[in-house]
Parts: structure tokens; C-alpha cells; sequence
């Protein structure tokens, strides 16, 4: 067993070492891969021998259980904020008056990174990483520490230094998204069709704050620490001291937290004169879009920590600190055209190009315009004057428009009536300002709207995922989701696509062939028709029996269904009201898709009415159910699912890690069932609630 615990320790070491030197010095000593292999091979004999667990492992970093929600922590020392100054008279006032507190005598000052993220606390007990926190309302935060772990520059356990490493440590950082994470995961998005990150501060306060760690953990955070908030003495007394009993500066405290093992601010120069300290900050300011983090100032502090408390601090921010904001870059540059972007989900939107200009470090020539009604608000007319800026210093957009510039020779943007795609009309939700395309064989639209239909709660085709669809796309096997039921004569044809084969080509075809099958609510559900989901369609289905009776059907009579709103019957109304879309259907008829519940069918409508009039909660890991497939049979048998549990929830159906929800339940009085006593309530048996 010795020989396995020396080689768990030693990959630990191996992989710590590659970490570190990738993450803290940008030096990649091993292909990605290579390091992939050695994590695999420790979680491996991880899980094979958890007597040699440890809190440190690297493996740790992967993301552990979800959450039910973040305990609250209360900070030992208070996490303030800065005071921003945003000119440089303000900067110079700032240092004369800090200055005049030590008779005129010129302070020596550091200048920093004000780096635009998430402010964290960091606890470490003997060495070992504990907790971390958010900042909060400075007083009080929330425990992170799962979240935090993921983050690879965030030690585990701190360097030794020979026996001088606190016994207990709390330190202060930044977390952050490197812009290139920023721009890869915004890139997944749009191909995804989901709505773009603002920028890469908020991206990583909503990575910090998932409650399941292995999503943050995709996030690819970062941190620089710049702080010392409390320190133990080295010898391990168990007394917390001043910090400058121990370092005479702040630039002192920062060398130390490298010794450590810390990532900390990679900028801290130090300055007396006035002149030097401004010609520092425009420095800064001329290169910070060459950096691979967001910065939206630069930080100036008294460098000398035994004076910081005879300038003191107000409740909220120190005053021996202040953060110089920089001016957003804004200039401007003529709009050329306004071109029409039609996205996956069929919004269409906007486009503005004008005359390139250099803005945050790199050339700008487009920039998104929105919606319609966004054009109209900024008056925006082809061949003005507009001034462009990069929000969060990342994406374009328009700020105004010149219009004393304007000769006469603009023209107005017209709306269009039909998408530039496919030609099809175009819908404008009176709840929503985006103009949509509806037609589900649009070009654009096309792989989204296939790997909706083929997905496990529409038409179930197993082995069909998004890069089938995409390939099967580009060898022009398909051009809509009704092409997939001529493709079981072309199963040698698709057997030559890449990673496919004829034994996979077959097993594709099969599915495809039992998918014919599903019935009316997953073929219907399948559609995408905007607003209408698993339940709608179920609902629907059960009232109307066939596609057919659907192409004359009107909003007043789709509303008389319970549950049935206005909007969503106004998207079937109009869906069925395009004759493209009453042709796409009948294609599908003609294929053998069963478009109509028959005699006997039961699988897709109420199959009784047992739990009419009862409002469910579930929430748990089932054991004899999978979430979904529980919902569905309450809303077969006349049941109402919720989300949340209130005075009028009448069961919560618990499974094991219930959590919050449960403790809910149990503080309104609300009765909690298993799944053995939910079964028998469709056997008839009574469950006092």
C-alpha cells in the first residue's frame, strides 16, 4: 500500500508543479493532454483507494456536490471598497491632502491593477486552503469554497518555507474571467443560440455564484491576490498580529504572499513624485488592452503600512487608498448599412457597419444594434455619424448619433417584413421587441430547430445528437427535420460520414423509423413552436386528437383549455396559419409520421384524472424515477406541477438531498410523500395532507 500512497503523492506533486508553472508563470512544460492523462490517472486511484484522500488534490478542482444554496459567512475584517477618483486633478488633490497629513512630506505610493472582477476573502489553517467567500455587503458574505476550489491558481496548501508558514492566513484577491475565456464561451453561446455574456466581470460573479461547482468549474476563472487581511504568528501561537508588525510595507506583504504560492497583483511599482505617479497610471492606461483581463483603472495605495492607520478609513473605504477610473474610449465613425442577422432561434437582429475604427486595442467595424425598436429609440438613420464605444471594453455598441453632423443624405433603416433567410413573413410578440422568423425549415435555424426535434422529450431519436445533425447537414442529407424520414435508403451513403459507419449509419436509421411512432404531443412538441412546451403540447393534443384540427383552430378556442394562455395560443394560431408550415406537416404524414392520437393510445394524454385539483413539488434524487418521467405521470393523471413550494403546494414529493425545498415544506406544514406513497395515491389510498 505504501507503493500506491507514494504514487498518489507523487502525481499530486507532478500535476501541482504544471499547474503552477502554466497558471502563476505562463510556462506550459506538458501538452494539454499529457496533463489531462495524469488527472485521470489520479482520479482513478482516488476512487479506488479513498484512504489516501486529501483536501489539497488537484483532483478537488473538478467541482464537488450541487448546492441548495450558499451559507452566509461574516467577515473578521471588513472587506471595504475604494473611493474612485476620475480625473487627474482629483488624483493630485488625493495625494496633496494625504501628503499634508505627514506635514507636507511626499509619501511613497504603489500603484496597482484595478482589476475588474469578483473580490473574495481566501482562509487558510495551517497552510490549507478552508474557506473563501464573497465580499457581500462588506460585513457579511457568502461561503464559495467549492466554487473557489475550482479555480487553479488558488493553492490548496501553501508552501512551507521552511516552517514559516502562518498557522492561520486570510487573504484578499480578485477573481476574474481572462478575456480569451470571455470570448471562447461567448463564441459557444452564439453557436448555441444563447443570449451573449454582457462582459467578463458579471460572467465570472455568475461562474462564482453557480451551486453546482462542476459548472463553475468550466468557467475557467482566475485570481490575483493583493491583500493580507489577517495573519497568526509564524511560530503557530494562536494570536492574530497587526500586519505591520510584520512587514513594514505593502509591497513587502505581496513579495511574502508569492513566497507562498499565492498569484498575486502582477503590478506594484512604487513612486514619491507626483509627476511619476500620473505618467505610471497613463502607462497602464495605453497597455491595458493588451492584457488578458479586464482592468477599469489603476489602484493607488500609501505603500508604508504603519501609516495607514493614522490616515484612518470612513465606514465604507480607506482613505490611504484610491482607485483612478479610466474613461471609456469612445469615438466616432460613419454607419455604412444596417444588415439583418436572422440567429437560431429566429430573432432577427439588427447589424450596424460603419468605417473601421481602433477601439479597446483592436480595428471595430460592426456592432449589434439590438432590435428595431432600439434603432428607433437612438434615431439611427444609414450614413450618420455615430459614436461607437466597447461595453466592458469587449463588445461594440452604439452610444449615439451625431445628428447636427447630418447633410441630408441619410436614409432611414426600413423594418423588414420577411426574413432575409427564407423569405418567410415575420412576427413581432407583443410582449417581446425582437421580430422573429417562424418558419421551421429556415436556413438559419435549420440545426437548432433538428436538435430540438430530435431530442430526448420531442421525438426521442437516440444516437442523433448536434454533430450527426451538423454533418448530415453539410452532406446535404437534409435540409429540414422531415428530411430525416427519407434518409433509410441512403444508409450506405451516411455510413461514409466521418465517425459514423454502416453499423451506426443502421442503428441511426432504426431510431429515426421508431421515432414515426411517438405520437401526437412529442411530434407536436417537436415543432418548436415558440411557448409551447412538454405540458402545452400535452394539453393540446388531448383536446384536439389529430394535427389536422389545428390548422383551423382560433385563439378563443385554444384558450378554453385550462392553463392555455392568450400569447401561446396566439403562436399556434399563427404558426398553422402559414401555408409553408401546413405543407411542412403534410410532409411528414406522407412519411408515416403519426400526427393524431389513436383509440388507444395513452402514452401521450391524461391517462386519468386521480390527481386533479393536486399541486406537486419534487425536488430530491429519485430512485424509481427519473425527474421528468414523475412530472409527466402527475400531469397524465390530472395533477399540477410546480416549482416552488408556497401555502397552496398539497404534496412534495422528496427524494434523497431534498434540501431547501424540503425544509420549506416542512416549516409551511406542506405534507411530504416518497415515491411508494405517491404510488399509492394512484392505487387510491389516502394521504392526509
Amino acid at each position: 500500500m505504501d507503493d500506491i500512497k507514494n504514487k498518489i503523492e507523487n502525481l499530486r506533486e507532478k500535476i501541482n508543479f504544471y499547474a503552477n508553472k502554466y497558471y502563476e508563470e505562463d510556462e506550459s512544460l506538458i501538452s494539454d493532454f499529457d496533463y489531462d492523462m495524469l488527472l485521470k490517472e489520479l482520479t482513478t486511484l482516488e476512487e479506488e483507494y479513498p484512504e489516501f484522500d486529501s483536501p489539497y488534490s488537484p483532483t478537488k478542482r473538478v467541482g464537488g456536490k450541487p448546492l441548495d444554496k450558499f451559507e452566509k459567512i461574516t467577515h473578521k475584517v471588513r472587506m471595504n471598497s475604494l473611493s474612485n477618483v476620475y480625473s487627474k486633478d482629483e488624483l493630485v488633490d488625493f495625494i496633496e491632502k494625504t501628503n499634508k497629513i505627514f506635514d507636507g512630506e511626499k509619501q511613497e505610493y504603489l500603484v496597482e491593477y484595478k482589476i475588474d472582477g469578483l473580490s473574495v476573502s481566501l482562509e487558510y489553517e495551517n497552510g490549507v486552503f478552508k474557506t473563501g467567500s464573497t465580499r457581500g455587503n462588506g460585513t457579511v458574505g457568502e461561503n464559495i469554497t467549492e466554487n473557489l476550489k475550482t479555480i487553479k491558481s488558488i493553492p490548496f496548501k501553501l508552501n512551507d518555507l521552511n516552517g514559516d508558514c502562518p498557522k492561520y492566513l486570510e487573504v484578499r484577491g480578485e477573481a476574474f474571467m481572462p478575456v480569451s475565456v470571455f470570448r471562447q464561451l461567448n463564441s459557444e453561446r452564439e453557436e448555441q443560440g444563447l443570449p451573449l455574456l454582457a462582459n467578463p466581470r458579471n460572467a465570472a460573479a455568475g461562474s462564482l455564484r453557480q451551486l453546482d461547482p462542476s459548472e463553475a468549474a468550466k468557467r475557467k476563472l482566475d485570481i490575483f491576490i493583493f491583500n493580507i487581511q489577517q495573519i497568526s504568528d509564524l511560530t503557530g501561537e494562536n494570536i492574530t498580529d497587526r500586519i505591520d508588525s510584520r512587514f513594514k510595507t505593502h509591497a513587502e506583504s505581496l513579495d511574502y504572499l508569492s513566497s507562498l504560492g499565492f498569484k498575486v497583483s502582477p503590478l506594484y511599482n512604487s513612486f514619491t513624485e507626483t509627476e511619476d505617479i500620473i505618467k505610471e497610471i497613463d502607462r497602464v492606461d495605453a497597455g491595458r488592452f493588451d492584457l488578458n483581463f479586464e482592468i477599469d483603472g489603476a489602484v493607488l495605495k500609501i505603500n508604508d503600512l504603519s501609516k495607514r492607520d493614522i490616515i484612518g478609513e470612513t465606514g465604507h473605504s480607506p482613505k490611504w487608498s484610491i482607485a483612478y477610473k479610466y474613461p471609456p474610449e469612445v469615438k466616432s465613425t460613419k454607419l455604412l448599412d444596417i444588415i439583418i442577422q436572422v440567429g437560431r432561434t429566429g430573432v432577427l437582429t439588427p447589424n450596424a457597419v460603419f468605417e473601421p475604427v481602433r477601439l479597446a486595442g483592436t480595428n471595430v467595424s460592426k456592432a449589434t444594434l439590438h432590435n428595431m425598436d432600439f434603432i428607433a429609440e437612438k434615431q439611427i438613420k444609414i450614413g450618420d455619424i455615430i459614436n461607437v464605444r466597447k461595453a466592458g471594453e469587449i463588445i461594440p455598441e452604439i452610444l449615439s448619433v451625431e445628428t447636427d453632423k447630418r447633410d441630408g443624405n441619410e436614409k432611414d433603416f426600413e423594418i423588414p417584413t420577411v426574413c432575409p433567410s427564407c423569405s418567410s413573413p415575420v412576427y413581432k410578440d407583443e410582449k417581446d421587441v425582437a421580430l422573429r422568423c417562424v418558419n421551421p425549415a429556415c436556413p438559419a435555424q435549420l440545426e437548432r430547430n433538428i436538435i430540438h426535434f430530435a431530442s430526448k422529450n420531442a421525438m426521442n431519436i437516440e444516437g442523433l445528437g448536434p454533430s450527426v445533425i451538423k454533418q448530415l447537414i453539410e452532406n446535404k442529407f437534409i435540409s429540414s427535420s422531415a428530411d430525416l424520414y427519407t434518409l433509410k435508403d441512403k444508409t450506405d451513403e451516411i455510413a461514409a460520414i466521418e465517425r459514423m459507419g454502416k453499423k451506426s449509419s443502421q442503428k441511426l436509421i432504426d431510431a429515426i423509423e421508431i421515432s414515426k411512432t411517438r405520437g401526437f404531443t412529442a411530434f407536436f412538441y417537436a415543432l418548436g413552436i415558440r411557448h409551447i412546451g412538454e405540458k402545452a403540447s400535452m394539453l393540446i393534443a388531448g383536446k384536439y386528437k389529430d394535427i389536422e384540427k389545428l390548422y383551423s383552430t382560433s385563439v378563443e378556442e385554444l384558450t378554453q383549455i385550462k392553463d392555455i394562455g392568450e400569447e401561446s395560443a396566439k403562436m399556434v394560431v399563427n404558426y398553422f396559419a402559414d401555408p409553408k408550415n401546413i405543407e411542412y406537416i403534410e410532409k411528414f404524414k406522407s412519411l408515416g409520421v403519426k400526427t393524431y392520437i389513436g383509440e388507444t393510445d395513452s402514452d401521450n394524454i391524461n391517462i386519468s384524472e386521480k390527481l386533479k385539483g393536486l399541486k406537486f413539488v419534487v425536488t430530491g434524487v429519485l430512485t424509481k424515477y427519473k425527474r421528468d418521467e414523475i412530472e409527466k405521470f402527475i400531469t397524465q393523471n390530472g395533477g399540477e406541477i410546480a416549482s416552488s413550494v408556497s401555502k397552496k403546494t398539497n404534496y412534495v414529493l422528496a427524494g434523497e438531498n431534498a434540501g431547501s425545498k424540503l425544509e420549506k415544506a416542512q416549516s409551511l406544514g406542506v405534507k411530504v410523500i416518497n415515491e411508494d406513497e405517491f404510488e399509492g395515491l394512484l392505487e387510491g389510498e389516502t394521504t392526509e395532507t
